[in-house]
């Protein structure tokens, strides 16, 4: 490899959320990287910094120009320029949706366990959180489009949130789920919202399809909110963008975006963006081997080590969603008990929805010395969880 992944990073006193802990505490928790971000894109921020001077800041046309050049490369889907918009985030992207084309009191859609932020952004707007839970039997999930449809067609649901790829289980939506969920959301005058963020993170030899990419009504009918930010690990450096062809809706995001002041970039997100999407490639396609590997390692630890878990088969993100329905059904108290016990800080699947309540997550974005340290830890705290449990 060209770019050395697993060197050990020390992310302590660096302001940095996930790891604002104690110096024995391990985290694996929330979806950022331990890895350095690509050295072309260090250094074009090298040079902005070197410029010293931070003013306010415009969204330049090569700011779409990249982006529309690493879609159309990588995801074979050409989106004209004038259907993008910068963002500072897509959370912020989506709470602002919510806030401006759904009236409060409204039903959102979500297909849970799902990222946990989406409850905030429908709840912290007053509107209500309408779940289509994905089936899972044991082993992978499903969606159950016979409820997906009942919820869609409800007069009072009008937005769903889609994940794709989707976080935390980490599926790739297929051409025919993404057109069979477009053309129902069509039918019952339902907006799509596809949170995308995720859709560089895919195993090798793997595609992700965009949603809009699939038919003129998943185009005409959604909002696609895209960023470089976890894929390259910028997340601190807020850059993202939405994507809309339907002008109508278009103009009520653009006005919302700029209404909510989150539409005007700092002094490094431009530089970091399109330094990501022009020369940040290479650096990606072997994140993505290394992440891969790191996937494997740990379901094969699981497998050896700690076989009452299971590991849900994932094609995309770097997030481990892990059943651990054979030791409790409450990922809660387990997650603490694993955290007091070794000092390993993982996510408990009922911030995800309460099908998620016997799931943890665990991230394996890190060297893989780090993964090594936390699988050791896992193993430690379920076995004593289970212990204390007799």
């Amino acid at each position: 490899m060209s770019y050395d992944f697993s060197k050990l990073t020390n992310r302590f006193d660096s302001y940095s959320m996930k790891w604002d802990v104690a110096p024995q505490v391990l985290p694996m928790w929330v979806a950022d990287m331990d890895f350095e971000t690509a050295p072309e894109i260090v250094e074009a921020l090298h040079n902005r910094v070197n410029h010293k001077i931070f003013g306010y800041n415009i969204v330049p046309d090569e700011f779409f120009e990249s982006i529309q050049h690493w879609w159309k490369k990588r995801h074979h889907f050409l989106m004209e320029k004038e259907w993008m918009m910068f963002c500072t985030g897509v959370v912020p992207a989506i709470s602002s949706i919510v806030r401006k084309l759904t009236t409060v009191g409204e039903n959102i859609l979500i297909q849970a366990p799902v990222y946990n932020i989406f409850y905030n952004s429908i709840l912290n707007n007053g509107r209500h959180v309408l779940s289509s839970d994905l089936i899972y039997d044991g082993h992978e999930y499903t969606i159950d489009f016979e409820d997906l449809e009942k919820k869609l067609a409800l007069p009072q649901t009008t937005m769903m949130i889609l994940c794709n790829p989707h976080n935390p289980i980490g599926k790739i939506w297929s051409q025919e789920t993404l057109k069979r969920i477009g053309d129902l959301c069509a039918r019952h005058h339902v907006l799509v919202v596809s949170d995308e963020i995720h859709c560089d993170i895919i195993a090798p030899g793997r595609e992700y399809i965009p949603f809009a990419s699939v038919s003129k009504t998943n185009l005409n009918n959604s909002i696609t909110c895209i960023a470089p930010t976890k894929a390259f690990n910028l997340a601190g450096l807020q850059s993202a963008c939405i994507v809309v062809e339907n002008e109508v809706i278009r103009q009520k995001v653009n006005r919302g975006i700029n209404t909510d002041e989150v539409a005007e970039p700092n002094s490094f997100a431009i530089t970091a963006a399109m330094s990501a999407f022009n020369y940040g490639e290479k650096w990606l396609d072997e994140l993505n081997i290394y992440i891969q590997n790191n996937k494997q390692i740990a379901c094969q630890y699981i497998e050896e080590n700690l076989p009452m878990l299971h590991v849900v088969y994932s094609e995309a993100t770097y997030l481990l969603w892990i059943d651990c329905s054979k030791v409790t059904d409450d990922s809660v108290e387990l997650v603490e008990a694993i955290k007091k016990k070794t000092g390993l800080y993982l996510s408990d699947g009922y911030e995800y929805g309460e099908n998620g309540k016997a799931f943890v997550r665990m991230n394996v974005a890190c060297p893989q010395m780090r993964l090594m340290d936390g699988l050791k830890r896992l193993r430690e705290g379920v076995i004593d969880y289970q212990q204390n449990m007799k």
